[in-house]
This record gives C-alpha cells, structure tokens and sequence, in this order.
C-alpha cells in the first residue's frame, strides 16, 4: 500500500487510509476495504475501535457492514486511542483489528488504520495483498448462515492503564513523591478519558484542558506549537510542572515547558529514549527526518541507530528486524515494544513523567542536556500524488551533484544541517523539514527549497 491517489483528498499509504469524508471517503469505499480486510484475515477475530470524530459512527457502522459480511467475528472496543486499539488486539490475540481515525489530520477528515494478528501493522506484503483484494472486489463473502458477529467491550481503557503501570522501567511511587502538577490537552480526542486517569493514577495533580470527547477539536488535531497557546497559557497560570498534548488519536504527545513555552514534537523520542537506554541497553529506530538529537542519544549511549523511510510501519519492520529497545518519529510518536510495535502516547506520558521524577531539574534543565538544534516544518500543497511524484524526480536532477540521501524522497545533507523533502502519506502534500544549529540557518533553508520546489511544479503544472 505505497502512497498513491484514487482521489484528489483520498489518500491511501503505509498509514492506512484517509480522506474528507462526504466526498472521496464514503460508506461505500469504507464497507470495500472493511470487506477487503475480512476476507485478507479470511473472515476470523478482529479487533475495531475509533477516535471521537463526528464521522465516527457513519465509518463504524459502513465498517462493520464490510467485516461481518465476510464472516469476522468483531469485537468493538469503542472510543479509545489508536494504541490501545492495537493493545487490546494484542492481548485478545485477534487476527486482526481496524482503527477508525485520521489521526492528526484536519476534523473534516476520517480514515482506517490496519493491523493484522496481534496488533501487528500490516507488512508490506500484507499491505499489498489488502490492496489487490480492494482493488479486484474479489471479497469472499459469507453465506448467510456464516455472517459474522459483533461484541462490545468496555474495558480497553483499563486495560491500557494496567498495561502501561505495569512496565518495568515505571516507578509510580516515585512520582507520587515528586508531586507534578500538568496540565493534560486532549484536543477533545481519543485521549480525553485515559490521559488524565493515567496522569492520576501516577500521583499527578491534574488540569484537563479540552478533555470532552465529543469529537467537536477546539485546536488543530495535531498539536503543533501554533496550536498550543491556550495550553502554554494555562500551564504559566496553573504553576505548573509540564503541560502534555494529544493529538487527535492519542498515539502522539508534545510537551511544554514549566515556562509556558511549547517544545519541538522532536524532543518526546529523544527524551523517551535517553530515559530508556538509562534502563536498557538496545538499538533505537527512527525516520530520516528526525533530530539528529536521536544520533547524539544513540551515540552517548553506544549503541546503533537505525534509519527509515517516514511512517510508523516502516519503524516497526526495522525494530522488529534488529530487535531495538525504542524507535519512533519526531513527530511526538514512540514505540515502546513491551506494550506494542506503534506509537503510543500513554506510554510517552508515563515515560516523561517518570524521567522528571527521577530529576530534581525542571523540563527545560532536563532538555539542555541535549545540543541545540533547530528544526523548520512546512508542507507545499499539490494537486495530486502523482505530480508530487514527478516534483521529486525533478528535484533529484535539481540537487544531483549533492550528497543525497534518497531512503524516502530527497534529504540533502551537509555536514551541520539537512533538509528533507518528501511526500507525505496522509495528506496531499509535499513535506519540506530542515535542520540546523540556529532557527535562522533552518528557516532559510527550508524556505529556499519551498521556493524552489514552486518553482519546478510551476515548470509543471503551468501555474
């Protein structure tokens, strides 16, 4: 299921499938690769959960239509994040399990993310064979005495809790006694419940900031340091210790500062796995577009560190493969194997809690252990995936006589800065982020490839 366009706001990749529901993601399509996906786990166990969004219910019921008719037996674990989901997939040992999100993407959006058995991303061979199926219409249906069966559960939450309490590197006691004060942003998403019960479980004192699952997001889903003034505020007001963002599925955290100030979503990994590596020793697993801060963490701790192409599959295939301890993207994602191979931004919250406690310093002591980075993002809207396609073929001749890193779209290095540019896989656009030792040295980087970048799709497009 490489990244490719059926419709101008459909978009089908490695992370699933999303699009802007009413127009290209519609029942029928939804019930399709539901039925696709019965007949790839041959009508068995599957696991299906949804974020808060307000198409969620129109996706739940399209999807069942599609898994009971070939036969599956559903079990529905509700409203719940996209790892606990996975988790519950996991600890039930289904044959497979269907996410009803789009994530971080706008609210207009809504999409599915595939597991196969145990809460195991897809393969890319799975990924394959589920898009051949979708494609062919080829669905083995059920007869009408084999239809499947649905099941409604409620305990995934507490599942996820007890999961995450029960992680070796976890010292609840030694959080009670440091007594953080944290304010929690659920975006009103899928975190809204699990994140402050967590957060309170662990002796935390706590102010919930958009935590109604109504799917109504008062922000953007993704929590970008734009979208994160009402928290910053409350934090500065509140006194206090950290303050945490969810985005719309809860499988990504951001963090900001005792100081009101929001930190890059680059800095959850890197946290997370100087925090663990102080625990275990292990390979880590990140994208090529995230912080070289994860070298450094890599490096002071003496072990290897993995790149891949973007997208949380992607990580999962390499640590499974080198049997890493932690991997993740820099965009707030962390996958902490003990619990399950995806992002999981429960895990993170007690992961950064617990490094605090175990610290006398505050967040921003904590993070001037690491060097001094500064990342610029921007995106450049196309009008398609197929011209984004040709954009980058264009840009490799551009930038031919650099050294070129071509792992997922084109990264041009130099000794103390980098740029990404590649297509996205969740929304029709062209990610262009950049790295260097100033905020300056990136933001001029960055905007230097957009106009070039504009340049080459106007040589295109014709505007």
């Amino acid at each position: 299921m490489n990244a490719l366009n059926t419709h101008d706001d459909l978009i089908i990749s490695v992370s699933g499938v999303r699009g802007v529901v009413g127009s290209a993601l519609n029942p029928s399509l939804l019930t399709h690769f539901a039925a696709a996906f019965g007949t790839l786990v041959e009508g068995q166990t599957v696991v299906i959960g949804r974020d808060t969004r307000t198409s969620g219910p129109m996706a739940h019921h399209a999807i069942l239509a599609g898994l009971v008719a070939t036969g599956c037996k559903v079990i529905d674990v509700g409203i719940c994040p996209t790892p606990t989901v996975l988790l519950m997939s996991k600890i039930l040992t289904a044959d497979g399990s269907l996410v009803i999100t789009a994530s971080h993407n706008p609210i207009d959006w809504n999409g599915i993310e595939f597991a196969s058995q145990s809460g195991k991303l897809l393969n890319e061979e799975e990924r394959t064979r589920l898009m051949s199926i979708y494609e062919s219409g080829n669905f083995t249906l059920a007869a009408w005495d084999e239809q499947g069966s649905v099941e409604t559960i409620d305990t995934a939450i507490d599942q996820h809790i007890s999961s995450v309490l029960g992680c070796d590197w976890l010292i609840p006691e030694c959080i009670h006694a440091r007594k953080l004060k944290v304010v929690i942003d659920c975006g009103n998403g899928a975190g809204s419940v699990i994140s402050p019960r967590l957060l309170r479980a662990l002796g935390c004192d706590v102010i919930e900031l958009n935590c109604v699952p109504d799917g109504y997001f008062p922000r953007p889903a993704e929590p970008t340091s734009e979208a994160l003034d009402q928290l910053c505020t409350a934090v500065k007001s509140e006194d206090a210790d950290l303050g945490l963002a969810h985005d719309g599925d809860a499988d990504r955290l951001v963090l900001v500062s005792e100081e009101g100030t929001p930190l890059s979503s680059e800095y959850t990994f890197a946290l997370a796995a100087e925090f663990l590596l102080n625990k275990r020793k292990g390979d880590i697993v990140a994208t090529v577009s995230t912080s070289r801060m994860l070298d450094d963490v890599a490096n002071r701790h003496s072990v290897k560190l993995h790149r891949t192409p973007v997208g949380v599959g992607f990580v999962v295939e390499k640590m499974r493969e080198t049997g890493a301890v932690i991997g993740g993207e820099g965009t707030g994602g962390v996958i902490y194997p003990e619990l399950g191979y995806t992002t999981d931004g429960i895990a993170s919250i007690a992961a950064i809690v617990q490094l605090l406690a175990e610290s006398t310093a505050t967040i921003s002591e904590v993070i001037t252990s690491f060097p001094n980075y500064a990342i610029c993002k921007e995106k450049l809207e196309v009008p398609s995936q197929e011209i984004a396609h040709v954009l980058l073929e264009e840009v490799v001749e551009t930038y031919a006589h650099e050294n070129l890193d071509l792992t997922d779209g084109v990264k041009r290095i130099w000794g103390d800065r980098w740029v990404n540019i590649r297509k996205s896989g969740t929304e029709p656009v062209l990610r262009v982020f950049s790295e260097a030792r100033t905020t300056e040295e990136a933001k001029t980087l960055c905007d230097s490839t957009l106009e070039t970048l504009k340049s080459l799709m106007t040589q295109i497009v014709g505007y």
